[in-house]
């Protein structure tokens, strides 16, 4: 799929016009400077300027998506990237690894990605204090560097590079590297609860308001296995016949959620009484990418990363 097509599916009019979810609105210090970096952490994936630079190695959208976050993974084959995925159908990770890497090494495609994405994020955030961006940035980095990697295999590989001698690069790698960090720690706490990942798609897409299959739809799981998914999620009692979360099923993924910020007190306690103030700025530079259409303006896709 082109990188056209997709912005004009993410980027419709109507997507900017749904409230933040419930789990946004009431989020604790963890979840909160998720939602405060995920713009910046992903802007890989939306710029513009990157996917230019890697469709003129014959990349589009989803190959860009996939070699821009699983390069930092070395050489693995492509049962080993979708596993680290865990969300998405893994046959089609495998197969969009497997194609993409014929293409562009993965060190070649974390140079360009880095690279570009350094050089996009300095345009969009032009006129920003760069001694708040380099201040910001080392003292994520330093988080990031003192953060334990156990099970967390994206994390590490983010982690296990050395930092972007730019200073908008080093933000971004350390936005990237917490946004990572939580991912992993929140695919072992749906694990850990006994889900698979296609029941875990829909019911996350319920809990932050989507419709059913219009978020878990974009993860191509094939209509059986989301019929599949939805079936057990009813007989368990967490979604009623009309495909809506019913309240034990708020309750358990709020539980996953709970489960999750947990995993991440070690970034919380680092960043100390520095938390709220770097939450905020960090904000009011995710809501660039927003207006610049460099990140989905739906707040419900923000907080579905």
């Amino acid at each position: 799929m082109d990188y056209a097509t997709v912005i004009e599916a993410f980027f419709a009019p109507e997507t900017a016009e749904h409230a933040a979810p419930q789990p946004v609105v009431d989020a604790g210090p963890a979840r909160r400077l998720r939602d405060a970096f995920e713009p910046l952490a992903m802007h890989a994936v939306w710029s513009p300027l990157v996917h230019e630079r890697l469709a003129a190695r014959c990349l589009d959208f989803f190959g860009t998506y996939v070699i821009g976050r699983a390069c930092v993974l070395g050489q693995p084959n492509g049962r080993v990237v979708a596993s680290a995925f865990a969300a998405f159908e893994p046959g089609m990770i495998a197969g969009i690894w497997d194609q993409a890497i014929a293409t562009v090494s993965p060190d070649e495609g974390r140079r360009i990605t880095f690279d570009a994405t350094a050089e996009s994020l300095a345009t969009v955030l032009g006129g920003v204090d760069m001694d708040e961006i380099d201040s910001i940035g080392r003292r994520l980095g330093e988080v990031v560097d003192g953060l334990d990697a156990t099970g967390r295999p994206l994390f590490t590989g983010v982690q296990s590079q050395p930092w972007h001698d730019d200073p908008f690069g080093r933000l971004w790698q350390a936005c990237l590297a917490l946004r990572e960090h939580r991912g992993d720690a929140h695919i072992a706490a749906y694990i850990g609860e006994g889900f698979d990942p296609v029941r875990m798609n829909v019911l996350t897409e319920l809990w932050l308001g989507y419709p059913a299959g219009e978020y878990s739809g974009s993860r191509a799981w094939p209509e059986e296995a989301t019929a599949s998914a939805m079936a057990q999620l009813r007989a368990d009692g967490l979604v009623d016949e009309h495909e809506e979360i019913t309240a034990h099923g708020r309750e358990v993924r709020d539980s996953i959620e709970d489960r999750t910020d947990a995993m991440e007190h070690a970034v919380v306690d680092a960043l100390g009484a520095d938390l709220d103030g770097i939450a905020d700025q960090l904000t009011e530079w995710s809501q660039r990418c927003v207006e610049t259409r460099t990140f989905p303006p739906d707040p419900r896709k923000r907080a579905a990363g």
